[in-house]
């Protein structure tokens, strides 16, 4: 995963991914359990953008699949990635941090 050099930029990405893990964390599992299809959408599509806004394109490519399973109502395969998103920010924060 490529993160900008820019330390302003690097700065934010920190605050974001925080952010994304602390929704993640508050939000998902309720989402996927109520079957919430509007919400956990409208949280794909916004990964997705915020993501490919920062050069997070691995996150971003998460999000677009999670869109479609959504949008299919396969919520066993939705459920399943809840980890690896928490664990892909997790990942770039551990890459800031260095």
């Amino acid at each position: 995963m490529n993160i900008p050099n820019d330390p302003v930029i690097q700065e934010l990405i920190g605050e974001f991914v925080d952010t994304w893990i602390e929704d993640l964390n508050r939000d998902y599992a309720n989402l996927i359990s109520s079957q919430n299809s509007d919400d956990l959408y409208r949280l794909a599509h916004t990964l997705k953008g915020s993501c490919f806004q920062f050069g997070l394109d691995e996150i971003a490519e998460m999000g677009i699949k999670l869109m479609e399973l959504v949008k299919n109502n396969n919520w066993n395969e939705a459920k399943s990635y809840e980890e690896p998103l928490k664990s892909k920010f997790v990942e770039v924060k551990n890459m800031l941090e260095k």
